[in-house]
Order: C-alpha cells, then structure tokens, then sequence
C-alpha cells in the first residue's frame, strides 16, 4: 500500500464509522437491538481499520525521511 492509498482507506473507514454511528442511534432508539450490536461492530472493526491503514502510512512516512 502507497500513501495515497493509506490516506483513502482511513478516510472510507471513518466515513463507514460515521454512516454506523447514525445508523445505531437510529436503531437503538426504534429499539431493534440486534441492530444495535450489529452496527456497533461494524463500526469497531472500521476503527480498527483505520488505525492499521494509519499505522501503515506512518511507517511509509518516517522509512522515506530516513
């Protein structure tokens, strides 16, 4: 992965961590629990993502200034 590639994973994740937080409200306050943890995941695991793809991008950064 280059850094542009990093910088479009992180920014798709977190798009994908605010569509799942709109999306729990949504379903926690028309009671469908399920959903709730369902989306609740999906949201942990982007975050996840987002700080692998971050993680990555650093390690390109500091490996070209070296």
């Amino acid at each position: 992965m280059d850094k542009k590639t990093c910088w479009i994973v992180i920014f798709l994740s977190l798009a994908v961590n605010v569509v799942m937080l709109q999306w729990t409200v949504e379903a926690y306050f028309g009671l469908e629990y399920e959903q709730v943890y369902l989306f609740t995941a999906i949201a942990c695991l982007s975050v996840f993502v987002a700080l692998a793809a971050f993680f990555r991008w650093r390690k390109l950064e500091y490996k070209e200034r070296q």
